[in-house]
């Protein structure tokens, strides 16, 4: 696991800034001003290091270990584990706090465009507990960053937060990733609870690889509003997704497995194949215990051990239904052998790991593994090694 943040020694002239960071080959073929770029020398010689090259007008540079450089240029050294950082990534410096800031990672599965820490709704299992707070300083951050990443990036992720919250400036980010990243990917996290009914019309068109990622809990109000803890949030969601239909975006259904859930699990798998038949995937994901999840452990907590059954009938629901389905966090020896071709590796890798039993596991590497915060009160019983020839 690496982590998103690392301390840092940066010099008096080293500003608070979004940087691509380049290496000698990236450098050449990068059409960034040199503003905007960090130049990664810490795998060449002090020798070889070119008196005109660091004269250029970097937003950064990283020298190799125990080269002399001048005391003006902006020169960052980063402290913690080696690969933290490497060219392609993007970077942000907080001079202030001694600290850089991963925002993107070339080759990592998880990237995201975080739009706000606010939320309309207080899920009990919230990974990401919000704050009422005056973000919209993001849109233009995330505009910024756009710029930086790489255009053959397959996939990013929107979040938050209720990412829906910045209004128009959620329809900008989408645009700007339509003209910097027509290729990728963009899955936006949402609620679906319009605040603005005419915003998700707005997306018709708008990017040619845009896709929606809905929560849906139940298939009855009582036990959808209990679990986001916002009265009136199911008939929100609902006039969400159908708005989402109407201007043709593509949508997503997320359950995450949690007790009350469990309850009506292939009811509200059937509900979503009568009602929802727009859907084109459907994600069952284990728990993230983090957040608000870890004071509701009681409420919460189910062990995949007791659910396979209920979790089997609602995927042949699903799948004899033509919706496609997967399972996000769940380690395949808690789950039926049937299940496994639906397991997905959904662990963002810098948060996840896998535990002392994972070692002799001879399947591993198709194993999603666990959430680097894991504890034993949110461990199946049914987690051990699986030893195949």
């Amino acid at each position: 696991m690496l982590p998103l943040e690392t301390k840092a020694e940066l010099s008096p002239s080293a500003k608070a800034s979004l940087l691509k960071v380049v290496d000698l080959g990236d450098f050449a073929q990068s059409r960034l001003p040199f503003e905007r770029l960090a130049l990664d020398l810490r795998n060449v010689t002090p020798r070889q290091l070119s008196e005109s090259l660091l004269q250029l007008p970097w937003g950064a540079v990283m020298p190799p270990p125990g080269a002399a450089v001048a005391s003006t240029l902006p020169v960052v050294h980063l402290r913690g584990a080696p690969g933290i950082c490497k060219p392609g990534d993007v970077v942000e410096l907080n001079p202030t706090g001694h600290k850089v800031a991963i925002r993107y990672r070339r080759g990592d599965a998880g990237n995201v465009l975080f739009a706000t820490e606010r939320c309309n709704s207080y899920c009990l299992m919230c990974s990401q507990p919000p704050r009422e707070v005056e973000d919209n300083w993001r849109i233009q951050h995330l505009l910024e960053l756009i710029e930086l990443i790489d255009r053959e990036e397959p996939s990013l992720a929107i979040t938050g937060g209720e990412p829906t919250l910045l209004g128009q400036g959620l329809v900008d980010v989408v645009r700007k990733c339509a003209t910097a990243l027509p290729d990728t990917h963009v899955h936006i996290l949402s609620n679906g609870r319009l605040r603005d009914p005419g915003l998700h019309a707005q997306f018709a068109g708008l990017h040619p690889n845009l896709s929606w990622g809905v929560p849906l809990y139940g298939d009855h109000y009582a036990l959808h509003d209990y679990v986001v803890q916002s009265e009136g949030a199911f008939a929100q969601t609902l006039r969400g997704l159908y708005a989402l239909d109407a201007a043709e975006q593509r949508v997503e259904i997320r359950v995450v497995l949690v007790r009350p859930t469990l309850e009506r699990l292939v009811q509200l798998a059937r509900y979503i194949w009568r009602n929802l038949p727009f859907v084109e995937h459907v994600a069952l994901m284990g728990i993230e215990p983090i957040g608000f999840a870890r004071a509701h452990q009681r409420e919460l907590w189910a062990d995949p051990a007791d659910y396979r059954a209920v979790l089997a009938a609602a995927v042949e629901t699903l799948a004899e239904g033509g919706i496609s389905v997967s399972l996000y966090n769940l380690q395949l020896c808690t789950l039926d052998r049937s299940l496994w071709p639906y397991a997905v590796q959904s662990i963002s890798p810098w948060k996840n790991d896998y535990l002392p039993a994972c070692e002799a596991c001879t399947v591993r590497r198709r194993c999603g593994g666990f959430f680097s915060w894991v504890t034993p009160a949110w461990t199946s019983r049914a987690v051990s090694p699986v030893l195949e020839p």
